[in-house]
């Protein structure tokens, strides 16, 4: 992009910027231009400007202290949080703005310190060298409108390139969680990282180890949940990032699929993410994202050679769920996230035995029972969990799938599958055994569940015969 583009860019940029912000952040400027302190628009606000993606999330920088902030703003924001406020940080809303004020600083780690260490600064120009990326390293003065980038941040978004303000090794020894950050803003901006980035964060990938675990987490999660993510995960295994952070996925190279239809089992985990992430309805679905990028894991665990040069992996869903679990928990995702994943992981292979429609009505309720809520995502995983490059084979296997979800719906619609439950409940099995409450109503009401998925509904009468029988049987 010419000089000339860049500066009619920045100019129409900044004046829709400011037809939107305002009067808020010129407000706020104005305070604190009063006070003597100076305040400034920066970072992702100011690059997202330029993508075209404003929002009503603002972040800016001052060289007022966190106490001082607090002053200025304590009569005119509608609300204020201070969660933030030992890193720098006063969280403040106005109308509809959120807008989160931090002080110049600088922050790095200890060797030996899993927490960075803030510093705060004295200068604009400052703050904005000791930011991860040039692009985030933009900002406009408030309420000046001054447009500040003395890195050439704008040069670097309109090449669509990540590079540090100052030497990358300086910047990931500071904080080497932006190393993270260049390959979360691979997947979420397609931007390609410079070589001398690369390089650094191959050089020095185990400096991850300090970082904790919830911060790589929030940094993973955000990739797997970018517009591409091929591209965030390819950066983190070919620098060596993953084999700290998610070390199950560069395991994956290793391992040739059974049926010699990809490269590698890594390369088919990539297609299956991008052909689940094609079936999405409503956004990312971070549940279905993380089941397909972790649906194989246990492969390499598996692997076994096979007469006539085979390759198996017999009980690789059982322990990839197993492995999808123990990861997950350690980088410290919601427990509820854990299980699903790791249940999709496990179920993900069921379909095959489903072969070309011999499944009885019992056994597709039994899918339907074991994937429970998960039913609809179990169905975009094993649709994209289909690779093959032989277009035949995939269009009989998509058609077989078809057949399925169509059995499903008419035995849902017959039975309320979603709803499956025996046609007795409790005290109805209380009244017809003439037991009180107590295990054995238990183990009747399972009797009577069993059979449900078996026979689906037969009515009420003879549900009461089967129970008598079943009971007589037992006594007998």
């Amino acid at each position: 992009m010419s000089d000339s583009n860049l500066t009619d860019s920045l100019q129409t940029a900044m004046n829709d910027l400011f037809r939107r912000i305002a009067p808020a952040a010129d407000e706020l400027g104005k305070l604190f231009a009063e006070r003597g302190h100076r305040l400034a628009l920066v970072g992702g606000s100011v690059r997202d400007v330029f993508l075209g993606r404003i929002g009503n999330d603002l972040d800016l920088t001052t060289d007022a202290r966190p106490e001082r902030v607090l002053e200025i703003v304590r009569d005119w924001a509608d609300s204020i949080w201070t969660i933030g406020i030992d890193f720098g940080t006063v969280g403040v809303r106005k109308g509809n703005w959120l807008l989160e004020i931090t002080t110049y600083r600088s922050e790095s780690y200890d060797p030996k310190s899993r927490k960075p260490e803030v510093v705060y600064g004295d200068t604009l120009e400052g703050d904005l060298e000791r930011r991860d990326y040039a692009v985030n390293a933009m900002a406009v003065t408030l309420p000046e409108h001054e447009f500040v980038d003395p890195y050439g941040g704008l040069t670097d978004l309109a090449a669509k390139v990540l590079r540090t303000p100052g030497p990358p090794e300086r910047s990931f020894d500071d904080d080497p969680l932006r190393m993270l950050r260049a390959a979360r803003f691979a997947s979420q901006l397609g931007f390609t990282v410079d070589a001398p980035v690369v390089e650094a964060m191959t050089a020095m990938a185990d400096r991850i180890e300090i970082v904790s675990a919830e911060r790589i987490r929030d940094e993973l999660d955000k990739l797997i949940c970018g517009a591409h993510p091929r591209e965030g995960l390819a950066l983190l295994v070919g620098t060596g990032l993953a084999a700290h952070v998610l070390p199950e996925l560069p395991k994956l190279r290793l391992e040739i699929d059974e049926h010699h239809r990809h490269k590698d089992v890594y390369e088919h985990t990539l297609i299956v993410l991008e052909q689940a992430i094609d079936l999405e309805e409503n956004g990312c679905d971070r549940v279905l994202r993380w089941a397909a990028l972790l649906h194989d894991v246990g492969k390499p665990k598996t692997r076994r050679h096979e007469p006539g040069g085979r390759v198996s992996f017999h009980h690789h869903e059982v322990v990839g769920a197993q492995m999808a679990k123990k990861r997950l928990s350690e980088l410290r995702f919601p427990k509820d996230v854990v299980a699903d994943v790791a249940r999709l992981v496990e179920l993900h292979l069921r379909f095959h035995g489903y072969g070309t429609g011999e499944w009885t009505d019992s056994a597709v309720r039994r899918y339907v029972r074991d994937a429970g809520h998960l039913l609809d995502r179990l169905h975009k995983l094993t649709r994209a969990d289909c690779t093959t490059r032989n277009k035949r084979k995939a269009q009989v296997l998509s058609r077989i799938y078809d057949q399925l979800e169509e059995r499903i719906a008419r035995l849902a619609e017959e039975e309320e599958l979603a709803k499956l439950r025996p046609e007795l409940d409790g005290n109805e099995i209380q009244e017809i055994l003439g037991i009180p409450p107590g295990p054995a109503v238990g183990r009747a009401y399972k009797f009577l569940y069993d059979m449900r998925l078996d026979k689906g509904l037969i009515g009420k009468e003879a549900a009461a015969q089967a129970l008598r029988e079943w009971a007589a049987a037992r006594e007998g």
